[in-house]
């Protein structure tokens, strides 16, 4: 047995930044059994503690160790409704793999997510699916279809429950689609994931905004049960002078033109601004998501974060991948004012950043060091600091109680101030992960289950 982690195949950085195919190349068969064979199938799975959607790690990766891929398969759709998705874009460096045991002085952590795709795209080149049981005359309408909402989805399906999806955009999938890029999660991969849920007998009905076109009191007079999964897609910005420029754009309005409007095609409808010198302001993965595909639309890109390295809250393999393909990281630097000429942007004032102490995060206070200002020239800006809820919800239905931060106020299953409407995911917490949104969905599916059992709905 190898001792050291597999490293996942990948296309090279100089050939990747040319295209938009996915820059992850999956594990072979070869490699996928070699890394299998590394999982010590502990007994008390520390890395099962992890998984917010509680996969049974040990016991998925024991089928590949011994060549049956179908009973992974199997095991892995037990507890995951997009594997596929999950493999691709969890942080499982932040969750089950950091838990295994082999982190340390083992060889590196056994690399859970790499074979959860392998066995995923297994399922879905077979058709592997999960069973459900039979119809029931319970219903429940899901607003929104980002991971919140399709976890929360599947597993009323599962039950015999009738779901009807509601999406405001054209295309279902959420931040699925219109946030991370095709390089990173393929949009057929989100479609796939989506049609499982279709044959499953769940309707998806677009182009509805929930709180515009249909209110939530319409909702819960037709339905037995009502789940929010809306997202949080109002972005925030730096508030300094010159932001109202041309060529200062919001992460989420870039990834959207790109990723879901196809902006980046020569015969697209929507236009996305080319930039030559691009800086993109923040460091999680919408960030370096947003770097990157300036990157492959032909620009040099400067990423500014205010804190240091250590404190970048992306992916690992998502700030790795952003060095090997040519982005220039400015750390503990923080912009002070965007600088332009007849409108447009020429520049971003910036000033140079040490680290106090700790703050509410636990991070180090970043402080802004005198004197130490300078300039970085630029033709584009693209702000990645974060999103809040979208406040349509909050404000066409005032009963629905929220916290000061604009998120749905809601018990760990989902359960809001008013009577059979639930909340999970972003919505409910800020912006977070595919998966800690996909685990906020499931546990409102299944209070909901248990309220619609005792409501004699379902058995």
């Amino acid at each position: 047995m190898n001792l050291l982690r597999h490293t996942v195949p990948a296309q090279l950085p100089e050939e990747r930044i040319k295209n938009f195919d996915e820059v992850s190349l999956g594990f072979t068969p070869e490699l996928a059994l070699a890394e299998s064979e590394r999982c010590l199938n502990c007994k008390n799975a520390p890395c099962m503690t992890g998984c917010p959607v509680g996969v049974h790690i040990p016991e998925f990766i024991s089928h590949v160790r011994t060549g049956d891929l179908d009973g992974a398969a199997e095991v892995l759709l037990r507890d995951n409704n997009l594997p596929a998705v999950c493999g691709r874009v969890c942080p499982q460096g932040n969750q089950c793999e950091k838990l295994c045991v082999r982190r340390e002085k083992l060889g590196g952590s056994v690399a859970i997510g790499a074979l959860e795709r392998y066995v995923a795209d297994h399922a879905k080149a077979k058709g592997i699916t999960v069973s459900k049981k039979e119809k029931t005359e319970a219903k429940v309408a899901v607003v929104g279809t980002g991971p919140a909402s399709l976890s929360c989805a599947a597993d009323l399906a599962k039950a015999g429950v009738g779901v009807v999806m509601f999406e405001a955009l054209h295309k279902p999938g959420g931040v699925l689609v219109y946030g991370i890029p095709e390089f990173r999660l393929p949009k057929s991969v989100v479609a796939e994931e989506i049609a499982k849920l279709t044959d499953m007998g769940v309707e998806i009905r677009t182009n509805i905004v929930v709180g515009k076109t249909v209110f939530l009191d319409e909702l819960l007079a037709e339905y037995d049960a009502v789940f929010v999964g809306t997202g949080a897609g109002l972005p925030s910005f730096l508030h300094i002078k010159g932001e109202n420029l041309s060529g200062v754009a919001s992460a989420n309005e870039f990834l959207t033109r790109v990723n879901l409007m196809k902006a980046y095609k020569k015969d697209a409808v929507t236009p996305v601004q080319r930039g030559r010198n691009v800086v993109v302001v923040g460091a999680g993965n919408v960030a370096m998501d947003a770097a990157r595909t300036a990157r492959r639309l032909g620009a040099e890109v400067t990423l500014v974060y205010r804190r240091s390295r250590a404190e970048m809250p992306a992916r690992a393999e998502e700030i790795e991948h952003a060095e090997e393909e040519g982005i220039r990281f400015e750390l503990l630097t923080n912009p002070v004012e965007i600088l332009g000429e007849n409108g447009s942007v020429t520049g971003m004032r910036c000033i140079r950043m040490e680290l106090g102490a700790p703050d509410a995060s636990g991070r180090r206070r970043p402080i802004p060091v005198e004197g130490s200002e300078f300039a970085i020239s630029c033709d584009e800006v693209i702000v990645a600091l974060g999103t809040t809820p979208n406040p349509i919800i909050k404000r066409s239905f005032p009963a629905l109680e929220t916290t000061p931060k604009g998120t749905i106020a809601a018990d760990e299953e989902g359960r809001t101030s008013v009577a059979r409407l639930y909340t999970g995911g972003d919505a409910m917490t800020g912006a977070a992960t595919v998966i800690l949104a996909m685990g906020a969905g499931k546990r409102s599916a299944h209070a909901m289950i248990e309220e619609l059992k005792k409501a004699g709905k379902i058995r």
